[in-house]
């Protein structure tokens, strides 16, 4: 039951533009971020007495574009079967027929996103930025052993977001991810230009396309630079990446550990780590809360073992122990 404050008028009560079917949830007029097709506002939840994010795209333009309805509803269906804490998590969702909207609440990060709270705060410790790090790749983990495969393909420090009175970040806009089958391989170009992997370009890739965009995130944490700022047009940004030139940002990491795990990040793929492997890293040895993750094993037919396989074979094991 909600419960009204005593001696207020309806006037002042009615401070949502909209509410839910359910009327648990209402959105307020500030808008947190808008992208080409979806905008995002700040939101009530009533029930719980918290702020949530309130996601809503106008369907009406693209009644004639069965592969971008496709795309939107994939991210709602998508984050439904997500749940780590270190991702944005998905509370309800609904299409609205009257506005044509499709809407859906997710939880919020009031610090807003990575990029811009770096902006915010210049002085920053090494420790802090790998504790991010460190936290985004296990996110990106379980993203890369969930089953089926997610692969991010839009990581950036736009798209990541953070929770800074306790320092916590979680990967977010999942509406350009892709589901792909046991092979791990996925064909679309698609992402942020500046964080795409070169392989991406030729439309034949993996999930270690996430790792690269990662390292370019390392990079922008550690220098405060948009990769491939240098250049002044998407063909340039292309050219650099398909030829292997490094970002000039990259030059300005006076650091040789953080150089160096960049690097790794930054490698050929059959030589670029996954986040398991990197959660062993030398580079996160001085974090207390570190997860060092054992690097998911491959099958004799050379299949990956998922968490759900592992921890099948765990507790069969244990029922014949």
């Amino acid at each position: 039951m909600l419960l009204e404050v005593p001696q207020t008028s309806k006037k002042d009560r009615e401070i949502f533009v909209e509410v839910d079917p359910t009327d648990r949830y209402g959105r307020y007029k500030d808008l947190l971020g808008a992208g080409a097709v979806k905008k995002v506002y700040k939101a009530f939840d009533q029930e719980q007495g918290i702020e949530v994010a309130w996601n809503q795209v106008q369907l009406r333009g693209f009644v004639d574009e069965p592969v971008m309805l496709n795309r939107l509803f994939g991210e709602v269906r998508l984050l439904k079967s997500l749940h780590h804490p270190h991702i944005i998590s998905l509370h309800k969702q609904w299409v609205n027929p009257e506005s044509q909207t499709l809407n859906f609440i997710t939880e919020i990060c009031n610090s807003g996103d990575l990029r811009g709270y770096r902006k915010k705060h210049k002085q920053i410790s090494l420790k802090a930025l790998k504790r991010w790090a460190h936290q985004i790749l296990l996110g990106l983990d379980y993203l890369h052993t969930h089953e089926p495969c997610v692969i991010h393909r839009d990581l950036n420090c736009s798209n990541i977001f953070i929770n800074g009175n306790v320092g916590e970040v979680k990967i977010g806009d999942l509406g350009l991810a892709a589901i792909v089958d046991r092979s791990h391989v996925a064909h679309s170009v698609l992402g942020t230009p500046e964080f795409m992997a070169p392989e991406l370009f030729e439309e034949d890739y993996t999930e270690l396309v996430d790792i690269y965009s990662f390292g370019l995130c390392v990079l922008e944490m550690v220098t405060m630079e948009m990769p491939y700022s240098e250049c002044t047009n998407i063909v340039q940004i292309y050219r650099k990446v398909a030829s292997g030139a490094r970002p000039d940002a990259l030059s300005r990491v006076c650091d040789p550990d953080v150089f160096q795990f960049i690097e790794r990040c930054l490698g050929l793929p059959r030589a670029r780590p996954s986040a398991a492997e990197l959660l062993c890293d030398p580079f996160f040895d001085e974090l207390e809360e570190r997860h060092c993750l054992v690097a998911t094993p491959l099958t004799e037919d050379g299949k990956r073992v998922t968490h759900a396989d592992a921890l099948e074979d765990e507790l069969n094991g244990f029922m014949l122990d």
